[in-house]
């Protein structure tokens, strides 16, 4: 599965470099990740939690961050295990570009899995993908920028409107 987009981000390049090496920063933009440590020079260890489809696992793995080039350019490769449910892995080529005031950031991703997950098909499996890239460099984004007026879906202080309603009114109403 191979994904490619772009996205403005309102952050200098080195701002937005330094965040996608900061393991803090990772562990708040990656969907379901439990534990992120390390460093970009010896890689990171992460713990992700996922629901694909009807098969929901607890991902133990290694990332690395390789060909850095600072403000500019680094590529992100990751291999985790899920157990029973199998193994995912993959990687991001991730470009930064001054412009606009801020930083256009280009990303090619390349995600491969196998086991049990390899088994619910290639149109789940590339869309979650597809979800777990959007989620994670909307996340970057909004953890940079702060979160887009009238969206108080994904911002921790929302104020007093029910935090609970952030998780999804569909999901809790008939189980």
């Amino acid at each position: 599965m191979q994904m490619t987009d772009t996205r403005q981000i309102a952050a200098t390049p080195s701002e937005v470099y330094a965040a996608l090496l900061d393991p803090g920063m990772l562990k708040a933009c990656v969907p379901g990740a439990q534990d992120v440590i390390g460093s970009p020079e010896e890689g990171y260890e992460a713990t992700v939690v996922q629901k694909v489809g009807p098969v929901k696992a607890t991902f133990k793995g290694q990332v690395t961050m390789s060909d850095l080039v600072p403000d500019q350019f680094l590529n992100i490769t990751g291999e985790g295990k899920g157990g029973a449910a199998g193994f995912a892995k993959g990687g991001a080529k991730v470009t930064l570009v001054a412009k606009d005031g801020g930083t256009e950031l280009s990303y090619d991703v390349e995600a491969k899995v196998g086991g049990k997950l390899a088994q619910l098909g290639s149109r789940i499996i590339d869309g979650f993908a597809k979800k777990m890239a959007d989620q994670f460099f909307n996340n970057l984004q909004e953890t940079l920028e702060g979160p887009a007026d009238g969206e108080g879906d994904a911002g921790e202080n929302a104020g007093g409107d029910a935090p609970e309603k952030k998780k999804g009114w569909f999901g809790r109403s008939k189980k």
